[in-house]
């Protein structure tokens, strides 16, 4: 019998929180490379925020998913066959490969992974697009100093957890923003942050008066709405305001925007937006230093791993809304 490959295919566009029947699941026979093509057998599926974006049909930094295709997604996997002369057998990758089991490509966009340095999972996180978009909105966009004071939201998400500890790394005073206790002892205990702020139970803008007296140089956004209205109130003179993303907005059907926008004035303040795949040319370099600090022990890769197949993409996708994840939430996939 020839080998299957299950996928998880858009049926319908979301409006709010993803359902079940907004998926359909599909199988077929797994591909076999032409010539110039490689096919991979995925291990490993990133859960990212962003997933709920490249559902919507509005305009957005890259082409929504759609309807009818597989859900997009990247992962990491195992050259299996092999056509193609910058890939063989025996190969791990990571790439837009999509929310199935196997995935034929060409190669473009596709890195090739070292495995003996970090696991497949790291590769998804602090040495995948999650270390990479902190690599590059703090110290392109952000253009930390030392001393600066930073603050981030989302701190003990994927990307949140590595910019911080980046900040640390380059010599700022670094405050996260978190949901719940275990969290924000993670915050500081885990990933070295200076202090941590619980945003379920604490005053974001008294707290921040507190623990930035001096007012907030970088806010590193992650989440948006409400907690981006209390940092604008803190921000010190010439502050810089990172969007990398808005969470807390992703499935709402009317975004709300900063009502306290006239704070950038006062302060004589930027914010500007950021999307990773900007800077696809300096990837190398930046994964070399990522991986540096790694093997140093100055910088944890937390990865929230949960063990499944493709059938529990669903499921696993939703823990991102509930906050269930510390760190980089990442689908290990055990074929059905």
């Amino acid at each position: 019998m020839s080998p299957i490959n299950r996928q998880v295919r858009l049926a319908a566009r979301p409006s709010g929180l993803p359902k079940p029947d907004d998926w359909e699941f599909t199988s077929e026979t797994v591909p076999e490379p032409g010539a110039g093509q490689f096919v991979v057998e995925i291990s490993h599926l990133s859960i990212d925020p962003a997933m709920r974006g490249w559902m919507n049909a509005g305009a957005s930094y890259i082409p929504p998913v759609e309807v009818g295709a597989v859900m997009r997604a990247g992962a990491v996997g195992l050259v299996t066959a092999s056509e193609h002369p910058g890939f063989a057998v025996g190969d791990y990758v990571y790439g837009a490969f999509g929310v199935q089991e196997y995935a034929r490509s060409d190669g473009r966009g596709v890195i090739k992974i070292d495995t003996s340095l970090a696991g497949p999972a790291t590769y998804l996180g602090t040495l995948g697009m999650t270390g990479l978009t902190a690599y590059f909105g703090l110290l392109d966009v952000g253009r930390i100093q030392p001393g600066d004071t930073v603050v981030i939201s989302g701190a003990a998400g994927a990307v949140g957890s590595v910019a911080g500890q980046i900040a640390k790394i380059k010599g700022c005073r670094v405050i996260g923003i978190a949901g719940g206790a275990d969290k924000c002892r993670a915050v500081t205990q885990e990933f070295g942050f200076d202090a941590a702020i619980d945003y379920r139970t604490q005053d974001v803008r008294k707290a921040l008066r507190e623990h930035a007296p001096g007012g907030v140089d970088v806010y590193f956004d992650n989440v948006g709405g409400e907690i981006l209205d209390a940092v604008l109130t803190r921000l010190a003179r010439g502050a810089r305001i990172v969007i990398c993303g808005a969470v807390s907005q992703y499935n709402e059907t009317r975004v709300k925007g900063p009502a306290n926008y006239l704070m950038l004035l006062v302060a004589r303040a930027t914010m500007a937006g950021m999307v990773v795949f900007d800077y696809e040319d300096r990837y190398p370099e930046a994964i070399a230093e990522l991986a540096g600090w790694l093997q140093a022990g100055q910088l944890v890769s937390r990865e929230h791993v949960v063990r499944g197949t493709v059938g529990d993409f669903h499921d696993v996708l939703l823990m991102l809304f509930d906050g269930a994840n510390t760190g980089k939430l990442v689908l290990a996939l055990e074929k059905s």
